[in-house]
């Protein structure tokens, strides 16, 4: 196979071209879009080289040496995991984890949620959980300040980690005629993770409203299916006649908090040992480095 890996910013797509910010077009007989999502820095910051990726994180990691206190608000798998691993790290911060539901991960078996809410809490980390905070100063970066929260109180905090989910980046696809939004901010799509009238055009991962979670594990999944469907309709078979794609009923989910202890759902809820071993230790670091020939 042959190919070619071209650095730009999209700006427009048709249902046989690619137009770049620059103004040069691509033709293509089929078009992936998979333009993920946005998140708070230091997780996902703005910019576009692994410099501007590192210099958030340097910032933040400095803000984070010299806080005493710090509120997490949001309890999804990056503020648990968040909350973990500065308690791991750093054990002298006064750490508080604030979450809307009332119990951690209600959408998994209770046993998951309420082993890592026992762990958090022996880790010393505070759980605040029906809460939601009312006056996020900001959304996309850490500060200084005080939260909230829906009860009245207010916690003040050296540093308040803003973590309150990916928002999908979805305005090259809505360039695309005939596209719709769900509910979700993510683009709605039919069984073959198509999002419009146009049979050659799918899209993938945090942007496409199939059922699938905002997640890597969502995409593993996603991934294998459309390099089959893609190879299967490039020798002339119809997208209709092939299987659809099927999203995951309840997705794996990792969750460790810090390089020893934690909790995973990989269809039972497994401890400490299987999540250090499978993500804890390094955090899937050598394995990417190996995937890039690192």
């Amino acid at each position: 196979m042959r190919g070619r890996v071209i650095r730009g910013r999209a700006s427009r797509v048709t249902q046989s071209e690619i137009t770049l910010e620059d103004g040069t077009i691509y033709t293509a007989d089929y078009i992936v879009l998979a333009t993920g999502s946005s998140y708070a820095a230091p997780f996902k910051p703005e910019g576009n080289s692994i410099k501007d990726f590192r210099e958030a994180s340097a910032e933040v990691s400095l803000q984070l040496s010299s806080a005493k206190s710090v509120v997490i608000v949001g309890a999804g798998a990056v503020g648990t995991e968040l909350a973990g691993e500065i308690a791991a790290a750093q054990p002298d911060k006064d750490i508080t984890l604030v979450s809307s539901d009332n119990t951690l991960f209600p959408m998994y078996p209770a046993k998951l949620g309420a082993q890592l809410n026992r762990k958090l809490e022996r880790a010393g980390v505070n759980i605040v959980l029906g809460q939601r905070a009312e006056n996020l100063l900001h959304l996309d970066r850490p500060y200084a300040g005080s939260v909230k929260l829906t009860d009245g109180r207010v916690i003040s905090a050296d540093l308040v980690f803003p973590v309150i989910g990916s928002r999908p980046n979805t305005a090259l696809a809505q360039t695309l005629s005939g596209v719709a939004t769900a509910p979700s901010g993510r683009i709605q799509t039919d069984k073959w993770l198509r999002p419009s009238k146009h049979p050659n055009v799918f899209i993938a991962g945090d942007i496409a409203d199939i059922g699938d979670g905002m997640t890597i594990v969502a995409i593993s999944r996603q991934n294998p299916w459309l390099i089959k469907t893609l190879k299967q309709a490039l020798k002339g078979q119809a997208i209709e006649g092939l299987k659809p794609y099927v999203p995951w009923k309840k997705a794996p989910i990792l969750l460790p908090l810090g390089p020893k202890i934690g909790n995973s759902w990989l269809f039972a809820t497994v401890g400490d040992w299987v999540t250090r071993q499978m993500k804890g230790k390094d955090l899937f670091i050598s394995k990417y480095r190996k995937a890039f020939g690192r």
